[in-house]
């Protein structure tokens, strides 16, 4: 999917200004596909020049409102029934969990711990955002609810997963890096420390 996807997407259900699809970004899409105002207004200003949106409304303040092509819903079906390569998606939180092995334990497991809290608070808006819209009102808000509903059961299930994987961290044994020696905690002596302890006769 892409930010020019979305725009010609939305414009398909009714004819819109920048703001008007700034604002139903940041409504229903943003959770899905952030864009900025400037992202918005430039890609607006590219599908415009193709010939797949034109302005059908100018007013004050430089506004202008877009309706959408033959051009540009002829786009927009090609993009929804195009067949894709599966690819994986790119997540940075899940690479950065790939080394957390470089960090000490228990800064690896509150990186985990924090994911964890952001994906509640992220899973509260998203519920908040459901519960107080109506989306029944056109096929645009019918299918907004369900892809809204996915990521409502995301968050649920990011929260357990980065519960789950931060007590594998506590309890499992992490090995650094190179050596292939298990990473002490810091609140507990190292088994070196206590053999050295041993060998000097400190507990003789």
């Amino acid at each position: 999917m892409s930010l020019r996807n979305a725009l010609l997407g939305l414009l398909v259900f009714r004819p819109g200004s920048g703001y008007d699809l700034l604002k139903m970004f940041d409504t229903s899409l943003g959770y899905v596909w952030p864009a900025k105002q400037s992202q918005i207004y430039g890609e607006l200003t590219k599908l415009d020049a193709t010939g797949l949106i034109k302005v059908t409304e100018e007013g004050p303040r430089g506004r202008k409102q877009y309706s959408l092509t033959p051009e540009g819903r002829a786009e927009t079906v090609r993009w929804l029934t195009e067949n894709r390569e599966s690819r994986p998606l790119r997540n940075p939180m899940l690479l950065q969990t790939f080394f957390l092995g470089l960090l000490p334990r228990e800064e690896a497991v509150q990186r985990l711990l924090d994911h964890a809290e952001a994906s509640a608070k992220e899973h509260d808006t998203l519920v908040a955002l459901r519960d107080t819209e109506e989306w029944d009102k056109d096929m645009l808000t019918v299918c907004g609810r369900l892809v809204l509903e996915h990521g409502i059961r995301q968050r649920v299930l990011e929260q357990e997963w980065a519960h789950w994987a931060a007590e594998q961290l506590r309890t499992g044994t992490m090995t650094g890096p190179d050596t292939g020696t298990a990473v002490p905690d810091t609140d507990e002596p190292s088994a070196n420390a206590v053999g050295e302890k041993a060998h000097s006769g400190e507990n003789a």
